[in-house]
């Protein structure tokens, strides 16, 4: 479980995460990826009705917290990560989410790394040049 000091809870977070950060989406879901000058990382979700009755964006939201909770040590201090689900993410399965969560959300970091000038962290498994920034 994704602790609680780590969720977003105003809207105001959310806002400017969505506004300032760098985007990146799959068929399922859309990742809002910024780095703050903030000493804690915040992840916020945003699963809205036409994902399905509430039953399942429950089940979607729980999935999303659960992968957050195993990558939070991933992310740098101070990121603001804001993962709104789409209606596909409705039928799919842990796995699915969990691999589209993780491929946008460093997708989107990279985005935000690029725009500033600045190296992308290499995560473990990437390629040795991963972390470059090309020009």
């Amino acid at each position: 479980m994704l602790p609680a000091e780590y969720r977003m809870r105003h809207g105001d977070e959310f806002g400017a995460a969505i506004s300032s950060g760098a985007r990146s989406s799959t068929a399922r879901l859309v990742v809002h990826y910024h780095s703050t000058r903030d000493t804690v990382t915040r992840v916020g979700f945003v699963v809205s009705r036409a994902v399905g009755g509430a039953v399942q964006r429950n089940l979607v939201k729980r999935r999303m917290r659960a992968v957050m909770a195993e990558d939070l040590d991933e992310l740098p201090e101070g990121t603001a990560l804001v993962v709104r689900a789409l209606p596909a993410a409705a039928g799919a399965s842990f796995t699915e989410l969990r691999s589209d969560l993780r491929r946008s959300w460093r997708k989107a970091q990279q985005k935000e790394y690029r725009r500033r000038g600045r190296s992308v962290p290499v995560a473990a498994g990437d390629p040795p040049d991963a972390g470059r920034v090309q020009r």
